[in-house]
């Protein structure tokens, strides 16, 4: 794909949200209306808005309900804006979810990550309590579940990474009731026929938010890079929302689990030195990488679903244009370079 700059918010959002062929296909035939469960997030507004053109151009008069707190209005503004139905609810309590409407198919992406430490209860609570409450409400109904490459071990930098058949060894607690999560949409699977995809993801990438964000701004501001967490892997956001749509084609019971993360181990030096070369910048590095890191093999979901369609090097090149136009972040670090689980 050409890395023309992109100009905006209003145009990035309008690609992040392009909906490919496969997803006008796979939800021509949903039958229903899509809810989509904690829609208010990263990557929530525009999933919800890729369903939505994707029915449009399939004829399909069903709905796309993004439901959320919607602590930011502006979010659910522009949802209104795109003929996407919206429903402020806290998915922590229990009368409100049982108000949310009947769908065909759910996409269910609530999750607590950055601030685990000192509020772990908080963070148990969305991450397993408000699952069990939306598995119960839409027991049976095709659901795709969002996770996280965190629940596995750390992987050998040239191993080509965790399978989904690695065994989780989640590391801290955001991990583990992450793990937890997907343990309770298991058991609704099994115990209620729920046909479920668990979307194992590792790092979403745009140009406001992501591990890329986080390198080329430390790259750009002459910030230390910590090696220690010496590589990683990362997706493009847009195909990343459309593989999840995608997913819905593949629900199973038990659940189908499938990584989803790009096709390259990518070095975090070479991401940086990259960065280097379009910012004009000479990158500052700490530490040296180990032998492991947080790595994911998305050979199976790219076997199933295709490929990304965006390669790294646009990515790159899409983020290092942004940032030095002083474009938007979210103001967001992942903490990928964090090995004890801790965020």
């Amino acid at each position: 794909m050409r890395a023309a700059m992109i100009r905006g918010e209003a145009e990035l959002e309008e690609l992040l949200s392009r909906p490919t062929a496969k997803v006008v296909a796979a939800l021509s035939s949903l039958g229903g209306d899509l809810v989509v469960l904690g829609a208010g997030g990263k990557m929530g507004p525009t999933l919800a808005r890729m369903a939505r053109r994707a029915l449009d151009q399939s004829g399909s008069r069903a709905r796309v309900v993004a439901v959320a707190r919607f602590s930011d209005a502006a979010v659910r503004t522009r949802l209104d804006g795109a003929g996407v139905d919206t429903i402020g609810c806290d998915l922590l309590r229990r009368d409100a979810v049982d108000r949310l409407p009947d769908a065909a198919a759910v996409i269910f992406m609530l999750g607590a990550k950055f601030g685990t430490t000192g509020g772990e209860e908080r963070t148990w609570a969305t991450n397993c309590y408000a699952p069990a409450l939306a598995a119960e409400r839409y027991a049976g109904t095709p659901t795709v579940v969002f996770s996280t490459g965190n629940v596995y071990p750390l992987m050998p930098f040239d191993g080509g990474g965790a399978l989904e058949s690695t065994a989780p060894e989640p590391i801290g607690e955001y991990a583990q009731s992450a793990l937890g999560r997907e343990r309770i949409f298991g058991y609704f699977s099994r115990e209620r026929g729920t046909p479920t995809v668990i979307y194992r993801l590792n790092y979403a990438v745009e140009p406001r938010y992501g591990v890329l964000v986080d390198i080329g701004r430390r790259v750009l501001c002459a910030e230390p890079i910590d090696l220690a967490m010496g590589y990683l892997n990362c997706i493009w956001q847009g195909d990343a929302n459309a593989l999840a749509l995608q997913c819905l084609s593949l629900v199973r019971s038990p659940p189908l689990i499938l990584n989803v993360t790009g096709a390259q181990t990518l070095a975090v030096r070479e991401l940086a030195l990259r960065f280097g070369e379009l910012l004009g910048r000479e990158p500052v590095f700490r530490g040296e990488p180990q032998a492991t890191a947080l790595l994911s093999n998305a050979a199976l979901a790219h076997r199933l679903l295709g490929a990304p369609a965006v390669d790294t090097e646009t990515a790159i090149a899409w983020v290092a244009a942004w940032l030095q136009a002083g474009g938007a972040t979210l103001a967001k670090p992942t903490h990928f370079e964090a090995r004890d689980g801790r965020f």
